[in-house]
């Protein structure tokens, strides 16, 4: 997929977001027509006009699919920051020996006492 094909995937997921966010997609199915060429000219995207129909009949789908979504029954459903129980594993904080500094200082290509000398990171006048 080319740069451009990435941009268009993301300009229907942003339309795809703000239809959602703005109410526009609901429960029932309904047909949304969207200016695709206009939107992607806002968004400054060369999408060639071959391509805007195609993108079209992707958006309806995610749109049709976003509907279902949202229709689902959710009565008694608690709401849920991620779909599985995942909990925080935690270790006691114990020391441990670490790597010998000489040893390590050895591998680097320029020392100076206990420390690896690399360039400065920004030039300073």
């Amino acid at each position: 997929m080319t740069s451009c094909g990435y941009c268009a995937l993301f300009l229907v997921l942003v339309l795809v977001l703000v239809l959602v966010v703005l109410g526009a997609v609901n429960s029932v199915p309904m047909a949304i027509e969207i200016d695709i060429a206009h939107v992607a000219r806002l968004a400054r995207l060369g999408i060639p006009e071959e391509e805007l129909a195609a993108y079209g009949e992707q958006l309806e789908v995610i749109l049709e699919h976003a509907a279902a979504v949202q229709g689902a029954d959710t009565e008694g459903v608690k709401p849920t920051a991620h779909p599985l129980g995942i909990t925080n594993a935690f270790r006691q904080d114990e020391v441990r020996p670490s790597l010998d500094r000489a040893a390590v200082l050895e591998q680097g290509p320029d020392t100076t006492d206990e420390y690896f000398r690399v360039p400065p990171a920004m030039e300073t006048e």
